[in-house]
């Protein structure tokens, strides 16, 4: 039975009008509340045309909503320096009454040897699993200097501030391999696993993100009760016009021939899209060997469609996916 269903958007704006793309993205936050959505989710992009400050347009966000949680999926840390995110990160769940999930991974930043003079010129920056565990003393409460007192006028803390003390347990790691669910498992995070996973055991997809949520669970102090959400694109299409049909299929054949063998050296491997009416997509999640382990949802929204297109796909989401998997929309 699901019990949580999100939903994830890029959040794309066309670069002569950037505005018009954020109102967009918060418009679509803001139905997903109507609609009884439990989240709502926003990627990165950075020097692309998609959200380069989720955690703006997230601030934005709390103030236009009051039950839907809001989250990343993911923030890469690489861009980030871990001490101000983690301020940044306190400030946004504090607005917003405790509603922020946090997600994150680890690593070089996309296209790093192309913008390392624009982003770290003048450092050698650690992108290992170390850097994530700086920013969960941040958010933890835990010293980060060996001062704390009054200079002047001045009083200085020695942990980041403003503290938001439930912020640490709603962090989750986006992971695609084993060693990270294992990790964010030892680590007590929650996991986000997506449409993208590491062929390490096998070239079976479901197969692979299932080893992935039972490595993390075993890996984690709360054992079975570790929250796991998955992130697969559905496209449900039970109130879609013909015409949108057709451009769903199309955009989902498109994208197939990737879904076959392990993609680029890391031996990526794809989830397909799921196309078809609600009844349709229940039928194929509920034969999912990684869908029947979780109970928790972000879908993720394709990143090249229309406003109208969203509002149509979230709407069947809420009123005929959710409940075909047993989910109740929120009050």
């Amino acid at each position: 039975m699901l019990r949580k269903l999100g939903f994830l958007t890029i959040g794309l704006f066309d670069e002569t009008d950037p505005r018009r793309g954020h109102e967009s993205t918060l418009e679509i936050i803001e139905l997903g509340e109507r609609l009884g959505f439990d989240s709502a989710w926003l990627r990165h992009r950075h020097l692309q045309f998609g959200i380069s400050s989720p955690v703006a347009v997230l601030a934005a966000a709390t103030q236009r909503t009051s039950r839907i949680e809001l989250g990343t999926a993911v923030t890469p840390l690489g861009w980030e320096n871990p001490l101000r995110l983690a301020e940044d990160w306190a400030t946004v769940d504090l607005l917003s009454g405790g509603r922020l999930n946090p997600g994150l991974s680890v690593g070089p930043p996309m296209q790093f040897e192309r913008v390392k003079d624009a982003l770290y010129p003048d450092t050698d920056e650690d992108f290992s699993y170390a850097r994530v565990e700086r920013l969960l003393r941040c958010v933890r409460g835990e010293p980060v200097t060996a001062f704390r007192g009054t200079v002047g006028f001045e009083d200085f803390s020695d942990r980041v501030q403003p503290h938001s003390p439930g912020l640490a347990s709603r962090l989750w790691y986006g992971g695609a391999s084993l060693r990270s669910a294992q990790w964010a498992g030892e680590h007590g995070m929650n996991f986000l696993t997506s449409s993208v996973v590491k062929a390490e055991e096998s070239e079976d997809f479901e197969q692979v993100q299932l080893s992935h949520i039972r490595a993390f669970r075993a890996h984690h102090p709360d054992g079975e009760s570790a929250r796991v959400s998955q992130g697969l694109v559905v496209i449900p299409t039970d109130s879609a016009t013909p015409a949108q049909v057709t451009k769903y299929r199309a955009y989902a054949e498109k994208r197939l021939p990737r879904t076959a063998t392990p993609q680029t050296p890391a031996r990526l491997m794809f989830a397909p899209d799921i196309v078809g009416t609600s009844a349709e997509i229940a039928e194929r999640l509920n034969e999912h060997a990684a869908f029947r382990e979780i109970d928790e949802v972000a879908f993720a929204l394709p990143f090249t469609f229309e406003h109208d297109d969203y509002v149509q796909i979230l709407t069947d989401m809420a009123v005929h996916l959710g409940p075909a998997l047993g989910w109740r929309p929120a009050a």
